[in-house]
């Protein structure tokens, strides 16, 4: 399959929405896999829910502080 940049795959992603399909699991993983699989090159945490997201965040945040990681907290306070 062949590799595609950011760009191309925004342009793609939204023109299927015009068509009524649905950016499901499969597709998503197949765009993933043209963009040469980004979400393999790092490690993250997913914090989700209603409640306690800062305070998991804070805890993760020291434990990898106290392993000597390197990391980045990123927040976003927008629904979607």
């Amino acid at each position: 399959m062949e590799t595609i940049s950011y760009s191309e795959c925004l342009k793609e992603m939204f023109a299927l929405g015009r068509f009524g399909i649905k950016l499901e699991l499969d597709t998503i993983a197949g765009i993933l896999n043209r963009l040469d699989s980004p979400e393999n090159k790092f490690y993250s945490i997913h914090i989700a829910g209603t409640n306690g997201k800062g305070s998991i965040a804070s805890y993760i945040a020291s434990i990898l502080r106290c392993s000597g990681l390197v990391f980045q907290n990123s927040f976003s306070t927008s629904d979607v």
